[in-house]
């Protein structure tokens, strides 16, 4: 329990701390590290008295601390061995059959879970034995790494107290009246008499003085599942502070993802928020006042790529936090990580340089602060016929690209050079030209005359312009249900600025088929797109084609 409350706390690692639980003014203290007891903690002294001693943190118990806590060791025994019983809230055995060609030695197997344990904020104490109940209770009493040799299970477990083989407190407390304090003292008792003054309890801690007691492992099922959870005693009203427990937390979580060789692809993160009132509500069918349900306050962060690295993803949820704050304070934070398998990347000779992914998904966070997360992304268009409705998607960097990048950096080792548009043979033509299209967003607003039902002069960004050549027109509409339907007329038209206007037979053909007296040069000359609106009953320029 202790542990659970400083592995939320580093900068409690060395104090004395004291747990104290209940309902105030009668709440007690429960437990207490070494270093509390010897400033002079005692359990079931008061809150007062404990808060008296000015050298004791006191903390309130925490039991979603202990229970992430636990998890934590459970993690800690997954990184080592597959084989794992949850034998206790703070106990783990491990098989390590097997194991040495992988680790090591015994000692260096329980040198790395101490290493392992310290980076997960936990302080672990290991012992190996081939005795399983011997480990158990071994580990209860020695400190540090403590290896104990087949047949000496007696001898190693002799000099430590009877509170080891957790007894039942009338169990001990009859022993302690008998003076028996040592499992050496209780090995040397006749059985008989033992079971006819304490019954099954009495030969059962009988057997496990003597180290004779055994029995096979209880095999735990894999979690999948990493969360992480603090309470506040005083509510964060600033994304500052906030920042500082959420790195905590995912510190804690990448250790544990890391543990398991896994990674996050996505965090989630929920925040139980301060009350708009902190005035007790009373309910219309009870007399006693209720506190105001907490606010609930939920981000989730999806990641391009399995990242366990807690720097980068508090940058990440900060920028997230930043661009759409909670609006109160923080009281209680929640964090979980999906886990995944972490991301294998090898570059190739022929592969374009790219940016590395966790530093690009940090580029788009930041972008997304300042314009917002619907305008960042990769284009998108819909299942549609509406003209130029498009949605903006997640950007994810395609794999397809990749595949094609490699192929072209094979094709040139070999000598191969492609080129060409779709459809047209490389080995016919020396060049391709490839047309594309700029679309105007907001469309531009334009005044068209019309000359016997067709375009024949068009103003628009300040310029009159003739127009030389022109098809269409293409009637589009759509979605006559809602109230933004559409219809438009599409016309493709060139235009030049200044120029003569043209019969209605040449208006239609091509300029490169024009004369060169009704094709003078111009720096506007440009191939458009016009459209009539009849819902607006306006034209405007859709864009132009490069």
């Amino acid at each position: 329990m202790v542990q659970a409350v400083i592995r939320a706390e580093p900068e409690l690692r060395g104090c004395a701390v004291a747990l104290i639980e209940g309902t105030p003014p009668l709440r007690t203290v429960i437990a207490a590290n070494e270093a509390a007891l010897r400033a002079g903690i005692e359990l079931s002294m008061t809150e007062t008295q404990a808060e008296d001693f000015s050298v004791v943190q006191v903390r309130p118990r925490s039991p979603s601390q202990e229970k992430t806590a636990h998890a934590a060791l459970m993690d800690l025994g997954w990184s080592v061995s597959p084989h794992i019983e949850d034998t206790a809230p703070d106990t783990i055995v491990l098989d390590l059959a097997g194991l040495a060609s992988l680790f090591g030695s015994e000692e260096i197997i329980a040198a790395q879970l101490i290493e392992r344990a310290s980076g997960l904020g936990l302080a672990a104490r290991v012992v190996i034995s081939s005795n399983l109940e011997v480990a158990v209770h071994a580990a209860r009493g020695f400190i540090g790494i403590t290896l104990i040799p087949p047949g000496e299970e007696s001898k190693w477990l002799g000099g430590l107290p009877v509170s080891v083989l957790s007894p039942s407190a009338e169990t001990l407390a009859a022993l302690d009246s008998w003076g028996v304090y040592t499992c050496e003292a209780l090995a040397a008792l006749p059985v008989l008499q033992l079971s006819e003054r304490l019954g099954q309890e009495g030969v059962r801690l009988h057997e496990l003085a003597r180290g004779a007691s055994s029995r096979s492992l209880v095999l735990a099922e894999p979690e999948i599942h990493f969360e992480e959870e603090m309470e506040l005693e005083d509510a964060v009203p600033e994304l500052e502070p906030l920042s500082f427990l959420l790195g905590r937390l995912l510190d804690q979580l990448c250790a544990r993802l890391e543990a398991r060789s896994l990674a996050a692809s996505v965090i989630r993160v929920r925040f139980e928020l301060e009350p708009i009132s902190e005035n007790h509500s009373r309910s219309l069918n009870d007399s006693s006042p209720q506190k105001a349900a907490r606010p609930i306050y939920e981000k989730i962060l999806t990641l391009p790529v399995p990242i366990r690295n807690s720097k980068m993803l508090l940058k990440l949820l900060r920028l997230r936090l930043q661009s759409e704050p909670p609006q109160m304070a923080v009281l209680k934070l929640f964090m979980a990580a999906e886990a995944a398998r972490p991301r294998f990347a090898q570059g190739g000779l022929f592969l374009p340089s790219s940016p590395d992914p966790e530093k690009l998904e940090l580029t788009i966070a930041r972008l997304a602060s300042l314009v917002g997360d619907s305008n960042v992304g990769a284009p998108e268009i819909t299942d549609t016929h509406r003209p130029d409705d498009f949605r903006m998607r997640r950007f994810v960097a395609p794999r397809a690209a990749l595949e094609n990048s490699r192929r072209s950096g094979a094709n040139q080792k070999h000598g191969m050079v492609q080129a060409g548009a779709e459809g047209d043979d490389p080995a016919s033509s020396g060049h391709s030209t490839k047309t594309s299209f700029r679309v105007f967003r907001p469309p531009l607003p334009a005044t068209v005359e019309l000359c016997d039902g067709f375009p024949a002069r068009i103003s628009f960004s300040g310029m009159r312009n003739e127009v030389l050549a022109l098809s269409g027109p293409w009637r589009t509409s759509g979605d006559w249900w809602r109230e933004d339907l559409w219809q438009q007329d599409e016309w493709d038209i060139e235009i030049r600025a200044g120029s003569a206007s043209l019969g209605r037979r040449e208006r239609f053909l091509p300029s490169t088929l024009l004369s060169p007296k009704d094709s003078q040069p111009s720096q506007t000359h440009g191939l458009y797109r016009i459209y009539y609106d009849s819902i607006r009953e306006s034209w405007f320029v859709r864009g132009m084609y490069d």
